[in-house]
């Protein structure tokens, strides 16, 4: 892993692979990078050089006062991919980093060969909205391995809690030691909470995949339907499990992903 001094912080960011063409990976809310363990393999052996970093925020990223957007941590984003000369590439974001992806497109849609907007929505609406209210509340009082904890059970599905009890306890036991600080959990929690491109996806002309879990209850799968019916001439998807389906169902989740990928390659 390295370090880069880019727009005015310090981001952790591991550069993997050596394909010709690169997918940059954006986290979700309180995510670090190392998240993306289960898709690598899958990109890596795909061909692809994969670039992956801490937000602002988590992980070894600074934490500067918040609150955070979705606009100015594609800001970040972009300011790494210049300061490592990635141009013409793959953008994916998950949960939050789908919020993030989706400002990056609006701002500097001609960085990009392809856009995947994956367990996202356009705007939070209600159910979202009072959901984060309650986060905001019991983060405040009782810390953020709390709060993640209660996450745990909207992120997998049924069947994970009823057959995969080992699996579970790593999940649960790695959210119960969360290191992020109130201050900046509340930061990012502001993304997801002011979210809104609903006016303006419609300028989004880049080849795009809206992917969403079948059993998504968090960011319920309506809503990313809703954010397909937005941005014209995009591709929709689902695939098996709830909104922590890249680490429920990996492996379908990486051959639809992959498979969009490889469409959007550079034919020269």
């Amino acid at each position: 892993m390295s370090t880069a001094s880019v727009n005015g912080i310090d981001i952790n960011y591991a550069l993997e692979g050596d394909g010709p063409e690169t997918v940059v990976l954006v986290n979700g809310l309180a995510d670090e990078l190392e998240t993306w363990a289960y898709q690598m393999p899958a990109l890596l052996d795909a061909g692809f050089r994969v670039l992956s970093f801490d937000n602002r925020g988590i992980g070894r990223a600074d934490e500067p006062a918040g609150p955070y957007s979705s606009g100015s941590m594609a800001a970040d984003t972009k300011a790494l991919v210049d300061e490592l000369g990635i141009t013409d590439f793959h953008l994916m974001g998950v949960s939050m980093g789908g919020m993030i992806a989706q400002a990056y497109a609006l701002a500097h849609q001609e960085d990009l060969r392809s856009l995947t907007l994956a367990c996202t929505y356009a705007a939070p609406g209600p159910f979202c909205s009072r959901m984060f209210a309650m986060w905001a509340d019991i983060a405040s009082v009782q810390g953020v391995p709390m709060v993640m904890r209660d996450v745990t059970l909207w992120a997998f599905t049924l069947d994970f809690f009823r057959e995969r009890e080992d699996e579970l306890a790593e999940f649960e036991t790695a959210m119960r030691y969360v290191n992020q600080p109130v201050s900046a959990y509340l930061a990012q929690l502001a993304v997801i909470q002011n979210h809104d491109t609903t006016a303006d996806l419609g300028r989004i002309t880049v080849p795009t995949l809206v992917i969403a879990g079948e059993e998504d209850i968090l960011i319920p799968t309506r809503l990313s339907h809703e954010l397909h019916d937005l941005v014209p001439g995009s591709d929709w998807a689902t695939t098996p499990g709830g909104h922590g389906c890249i680490w429920e169902h990996p492996e379908p989740f990486n051959t639809r992903f992959v498979d969009f990928l490889n469409q959007n390659r550079s034919k020269s």
